[in-house]
């Protein structure tokens, strides 16, 4: 395959992508205001003063209702988008190799779910430190716009890194990735996990370590699929 039809491919992967997204969008913002209540409040449970989540523009609350359909619409279509970029790679691999895409796709959206998951059961507790920081001297209000821009970066940020298993288990399976150089340069990753978690994360310093830890924990599991899917050529 040329350079100009990987690009054609490309441009047609991302159509898709971007077809599957408005279609899930759609039930998403139709039901924006029952996604409100169980997604955005459900971390303020804990929270202690509860903060108050307010809006100060005319439109703010139009947008945050195409922004939860969005965010909706990302996790509703990813086994599709785990799929389309899947696919996408597969031209590159040997006959062998391709029969990995099925379950990558699989592991993909469930790994990419399982961060998401892991973020929200983390959420309540991050946000009661935060919002505790201060005591009683400052009451806690909330840009909604904000609030759900916090939510979506941390979430999707959690949704990612959980890939990084699933990534170590395909390369090593191609042989491009080996267990020994994972463990050769732990180092190194644990100061890029770090610089990532601080880049992915809001900028306090709560978010990033509970971003950090599960990385590093992560990174170790990904040591332990390295050597079980290596295979020596």
């Amino acid at each position: 395959m040329s350079f100009l039809d990987h690009l054609e491919e490309l441009r047609w992967r991302i159509v898709k992508i971007a077809l599957s997204l408005v279609l899930c969008s759609i039930p998403c913002g139709i039901f924006w205001k029952k996604i409100f209540n169980a997604v955005m409040l459900y971390p303020l449970r804990f929270a202690n003063p509860r903060p108050h989540l307010i809006f100060t523009s005319p439109v703010e609350s139009v947008m945050i209702s195409i922004k939860i359909a969005l965010g909706g619409g990302v996790v509703l279509a990813a086994p599709f988008l785990f799929y389309q970029m899947w696919k996408f790679v597969s031209p590159g691999l040997f006959p062998n190799e391709k029969r990995i895409v099925a379950p990558a796709v699989i592991a993909s959206t469930v790994a990419f779910l399982c961060g998401i998951v892991f973020c929200y059961t983390m959420l309540p507790f991050l946000l009661r430190v935060l919002t505790n920081y201060a005591g009683h001297l400052l009451d806690p209000y909330f840009k909604v716009n904000d609030y759900f821009g916090f939510l979506l970066k941390l979430s999707l940020a959690f949704g990612v890194v959980f890939e990084l298993p699933v990534v170590s288990f395909v390369l090593s399976r191609m042989g491009i990735l080996t267990p020994h150089f994972l463990v050769r340069h732990s180092r190194i990753a644990i100061v890029i996990i770090f610089v990532i978690a601080a880049v992915l994360t809001p900028p306090d310093i709560f978010s990033m370590l509970v971003l950090a830890f599960p990385l590093l924990l992560l990174y170790g599991l990904s040591i332990v699929v390295a050597k079980v899917a290596w295979r020596p050529k």
